[in-house]
Formats: C-alpha cells, structure tokens, sequence
C-alpha cells in the first residue's frame, strides 16, 4: 500500500465522528447501511454525516452504491486490509510471525476467527 494512501486513510480515521462511522460500516459487512441508518444510529445531522462520508470515500475507506432512492455506504475491507498488512508488514522485528501470536482483528465468523475480543 502507497504511504500516501495510508496517511490519507488514518487521518480520514483520526476524527471521532468518522472513527464511529467506518466502524459501524465495519460491523455492517458487505451488506452496508444506508446514509439514513448511520446518521440514526450515531446522532449525527446529515450535513455533518455527509462531510465524514466525503472524507472517508476520499481516503478510499468507503464505497457507495445506489440501490432505489438510497445510497447504501459500505466499508472498504480491501483498503483496510491494505491498511492493516502496511502497518503491520515489519511486525515481531521482522521475524515470522504466527497469526496465532498476533491480536486477532476481526470478530466475524466469516474471517475464520473464533476469538471473543471486544
């Protein structure tokens, strides 16, 4: 992953409010959530969730879809793989490291970890 991506990306992460948002696309899945749905949850006005948005798709963490009058938002799990493996590509000193012996990132069944970490 380019440097620049990846500063874009934690600075795009580094506000609360966009923070809380990417997260909760997260938690979403491929499935996303409507714009509607992330102001309700967050308490967020829709000006303000549309500012976070812009910034987020900017740094490529989020993608959009239309789907009838709704614009559904999802995370960018390619770029945040990217964005996990830039930050973690010298990890343990450079010394193979076992995924067992790294923190596991993801809850989701889906990903193949059964760890309970909240």
């Amino acid at each position: 992953m380019d440097s620049n991506l990846v500063v874009r990306a934690l600075s795009a992460l580094a506000h609360e409010s966009r923070l809380a948002i990417f997260r909760l696309l997260v938690v979403a899945g491929p499935d996303g959530q409507a714009a509607g749905g992330i102001a309700q949850q967050l308490g967020l006005s829709p000006s303000s969730l549309s500012f976070h948005l812009k910034d987020l798709s900017h740094a490529d963490l989020v993608k959009s879809r239309q789907e009838g009058r709704f614009v559904i938002y999802t995370a960018n799990f390619d770029a945040m793989t990217g964005l996990i493996g830039f930050l973690t590509e010298n990890c343990c000193a450079g010394a193979t490291c076992a995924a067992s012996d790294l923190p596991n990132f993801c809850n989701d069944p889906a990903c193949g970890n059964n760890a309970s970490r909240k």
